[in-house]
């Protein structure tokens, strides 16, 4: 089997589809052997796994997940690839093609067809310009989703694990909190990739909670306050949440409910945990 996951063998699969990687879908290509080996000892996979693989690119990912997993699903936007993928995955029995919109697809579905309703893990080399969504779809898909493995642009893997305080503390590390414990990975440099690309990358694990980290009784009236606040994060809270008319609250009723949880009342939204996000959400909502 001649692995993708080197720089000769992805140029010679590019030459002979006479390809380039497509700036409108993100691609990147992995060359690092070591990278690929890390991603999936970090996913935990073994062959009792359901892997749904989204953005398998020309197989080199998919290659290592095919070796390690019972079967994986792999969702690829890019229908020129399809052809591609059934050359270089031709030798696994394993693998399962969707030539899809990973933010079209119906996730739950896939686990009920694939995998007998049982809890999938996902691995992913993401496209930077919409990890976020991406993410955020797998979190409220409720499908079951045991893990999620996943090579993101730096700067976001800092924000999916950064706690209150820090700058990089926001609203994707509190809704990443919400539903994961988050743990980095390693650090991916730019020559890793063909093309390669202007910012450095990095792999993050995400272990999904059995139930949210914090009961709340408004998930989305939470999640409401937390976007507003890190919207205008220059802003104090008070000012902030009284200024979003869907939240229907005056500067007066932030001040107290912050009070109410010994937080002072020009605080700024980066200072509060995920607990001190619920409560004040239920202080509000009453």
């Amino acid at each position: 089997m001649a692995y993708l996951g080197n720089a000769a063998r992805t140029k010679e699969v590019l030459s002979k589809y006479n390809m380039s990687a497509k700036k409108k879908f993100g691609q990147n290509f992995l060359i690092d052997s070591g990278v690929l080996d890390g991603i999936v000892e970090a996913s935990g996979v073994t062959k009792e796994d359901c892997v749904l693989e989204i953005g398998p690119g020309i197989g080199s990912l998919t290659q290592y997940l095919a070796e390690a997993a019972k079967r994986v699903v792999s969702v690829e936007i890019d229908k020129t690839l399809i052809p591609v993928l059934n050359d270089t995955l031709s030798e696994y029995d394993n693998v399962t093609i969707i030539n899809e919109d990973i933010l079209k697809v119906d996730i739950e579905s896939i686990v009920k067809e694939y995998n007998e309703g049982r809890a999938i893990k996902v691995v992913a080399n993401l496209p930077y310009y919409i990890t976020t969504p991406i993410i955020m779809k797998l979190f409220e898909s409720g499908a079951p989703i045991d893990s999620i493995t996943v090579m993101v642009q730096k700067e976001v893997a800092d924000r999916m694990v950064m706690g209150p305080g820090n700058k990089d503390y926001g609203s994707l590390s509190l809704a990443v909190g919400y539903y994961a414990k988050a743990t980095a990975v390693m650090n991916v440099p730019p020559g890793s990739f063909i093309p390669q690309p202007n910012v450095g990358s990095a792999v993050v694990h995400l272990k999904r909670y059995e139930k949210p980290a914090v009961e709340v009784g408004n998930e989305k009236y939470m999640f409401e306050i937390i976007r507003t606040a890190f919207n205008q994060r220059r802003k104090t809270l008070s000012n902030s949440l009284s200024n979003n008319p869907s939240l229907k609250v005056t500067r007066q009723q932030v001040q107290d409910a912050l009070t109410e949880i010994n937080i002072d009342e020009k605080a700024r939204g980066e200072i509060l945990s995920l607990t001190q996000f619920a409560r004040l959400s239920d202080i509000l909502q009453r």
